[in-house]
C-alpha cells in the first residue's frame, strides 16, 4: 500500500509523516471498551451466583456502547461512518477476487465482520433485558412481557452466546491471518489511530470529541431509562 510523502493540511499532531489518522479516539475507546466488557460478561455469567448482577451491569454497559457505535456511525468522523465502509455484494466478491482497491478503512469483508458483531450483540444485550434464569436472576424488563416471551429469549440469549464466539473467533482469526500472512499489523493502529495509507485524514478534533461525548451520554442515559422503567 503506498504512504504519503506529508501529512495532509490539519491532520492531527499525533500521526506521522506517512500516517493517516483512520480511527478517531471515540472509535478507539468504543473498541477496547467492548472487548473488556465482553470478556467480563462472559466471565461473570460462568461464575454465575452473586456474579450475576455484575455479568447484568456488563450488559447494560454493553447495550449503551452499542448505542453510541450506531450514532457514531452517522455523525461520526470520516472512517467511523458506517457510509465510508459499508459496501453491496459486488465490492465484497471483487474483494475476495483481489480486484478491488484496499481503502483506508475497514475492506468491504471486514465491513461484513463489524456489522454481523454489532448485529449479534444488540440481540444478546437486547434479549438479556428479559431474561431470566428461572431461579433468582431475570433481566429488567423479564416482568413486562409473558412468562413464555421471556423464555423464548432466554433461549434466544443461550443460544447467541455461541454464535458470538464464533464471531469473535472468526474476527481474531482475520487479525492472525493479516499479520502472519499478509504482512498487515491491524492491532497498532486500534491502538495508535494511525495507519499508512494513501488517504484524507479522519479530523480528530476536540469539536468531534464533545460531539463523542454527548452521544454517549445519550446513550448511557437511554439505557439506564430503560432498565428503569
Amino acid at each position: 500500500m503506498m504512504s504519503k510523502d506529508s501529512s495532509p493540511r490539519g491532520e492531527h499532531a499525533t500521526a506521522g509523516a506517512g500516517q493517516v489518522r483512520i480511527w478517531d479516539l471515540p472509535t478507539r475507546l468504543f473498541h477496547w471498551l467492548l472487548a473488556a466488557l465482553v470478556l467480563c460478561s462472559v466471565v461473570t455469567a460462568k461464575l454465575g451466583g452473586l456474579w450475576m448482577d455484575w455479568h447484568m451491569r456488563a450488559g447494560y454497559a454493553i447495550l449503551a456502547l452499542l448505542l453510541f457505535r450506531l450514532l457514531w456511525g452517522f455523525a461520526g468522523s470520516r472512517y467511523a461512518r458506517f457510509a465510508n465502509f459499508v459496501r453491496g455484494p459486488r465490492a465484497v466478491l471483487d474483494y475476495l477476487r483481489g480486484r478491488g482497491a484496499q481503502g483506508a478503512g475497514h475492506s468491504p469483508l471486514g465491513a461484513l465482520s463489524v456489522l454481523a458483531l454489532l448485529a449479534a450483540l444488540l440481540v444478546q444485550a437486547a434479549s438479556g433485558l428479559f431474561a431470566n434464569d428461572a431461579i433468582a436472576t431475570e433481566g429488567p424488563l423479564a416482568k413486562l412481557v409473558s412468562g413464555a416471551a421471556s423464555d423464548t429469549l432466554t433461549r434466544v440469549h443461550k443460544r447467541g452466546e455461541y454464535l458470538l464466539y464464533g464471531l469473535v473467533g472468526l474476527h481474531l482469526a482475520a487479525i492472525a491471518f493479516y499479520r502472519l500472512v499478509l504482512r498487515q499489523d491491524l492491532l497498532r493502529p486500534m491502538l495508535s489511530g494511525d495507519r499508512r495509507a494513501a488517504a484524507e485524514p479522519a479530523r480528530d478534533d476536540a469539536a468531534m470529541r464533545l460531539r463523542a461525548a454527548l452521544l454517549a451520554a445519550l446513550s448511557a442515559a437511554l439505557v439506564g431509562y430503560i432498565v428503569t422503567l
